[in-house]
């Protein structure tokens, strides 16, 4: 595998205002790349996407969005720097795919959206989460927030990157940054994969809003829980009721929402029944 060897910042001339001063500095500006995926020779898709880890993120988003079910579909992988595609062989590709998927251009922030469980490879691949194989205290919680975004070194470089991050109740296991959020969880999710990792004990930490997509994204990548410093959608909510993932944002310094199954956050009560 030949994996893509480009710059994921760069040098800019930049005019900086601050208290009334003006100065001429040199300032570090995080890029994007558009990746193609071609599968078995034809162009699939082209994602818009911080230059590393890029199998890894093909991998990840392939099995999310249902193509594969895990890295043992891929029969090989490997990637064309300079062209900017990657290029996965895949056996038994079931026709039903090139119905659901047309060739499509997702930009770095908005990910495919979707809406719930339109597709039928979402209902087939997303993971319920029935038990209880994590539990987080309050302060956990916060902890482990502060851990991601203090440890992401290119979001302090350029300050134009998402991060996610796999954790357990001791600390960050894995992370990844991208200018897209989307990306970043696919990152983890290909890497994971290619691993053979277990992760129904584990947790998802996320810079990001949590909307349907991401929600469904965790249940594919087989967590009980999501952290995020930002607000959850309706939809996203109600996808969390409906797969058992707990769901907590808001996250600062010291306070946050739990928004559902609290059962895996010590001290918190239940809600009220309906």
């Amino acid at each position: 595998m030949i994996a893509l060897k480009l710059e994921s910042e760069r040098h800019g001339e930049i005019i900086r205002y601050r208290s009334g001063h003006i100065t001429m500095e040199e300032d570090l500006i995080v890029t994007e790349h558009p990746v193609t995926i071609k599968i078995n020779g034809d162009e699939f898709v082209t994602l818009v996407c911080t230059p590393e880890y890029i199998e890894d993120m093909v991998i990840g988003y392939l099995a999310s969005e249902g193509i594969i079910r895990g890295f043992q579909d891929i029969k090989s992988i490997w990637s064309q720097e300079e062209e900017g595609f990657v290029h996965v062989t895949i056996d038994h590709l079931s026709p039903l795919h090139r119905q659901l998927f047309a060739k499509r251009y997702v930009t770095s922030c908005c990910g495919s959206s979707r809406h719930g469980f339109v597709y039928i490879n979402d209902a087939r691949t997303a993971k319920i989460a029935d038990g209880v194989h994590v539990s987080l205290s309050f302060d956990d919680c916060f902890r482990l927030m502060e851990e991601v975004q203090t440890g992401s070194e290119l979001f302090h470089r350029t300050g134009g990157v998402h991060s996610a991050a796999i954790c357990d109740a001791g600390g960050v296991l894995l992370a990844r940054s991208d200018i897209g959020r989307h990306n970043a969880l696919d990152k983890i999710y290909g890497y994971c994969l290619k691993q053979h990792l277990k992760l129904n004990d584990k947790i998802v930490v996320f810079s990001g809003r949590i909307s349907s997509e991401i929600l469904l994204k965790v249940a594919k990548i087989g967590c009980e829980m999501i952290l995020s410093k930002s607000a959850p959608t309706g939809l996203a909510l109600e996808l969390a009721e409906q797969l058992g993932i707990t769901t907590v944002g808001f996250i600062r310094q010291n306070s946050c929402n739990v928004y559902t199954r609290p059962d895996r956050i010590s001290g918190c009560p239940a809600f009220p029944p309906p």
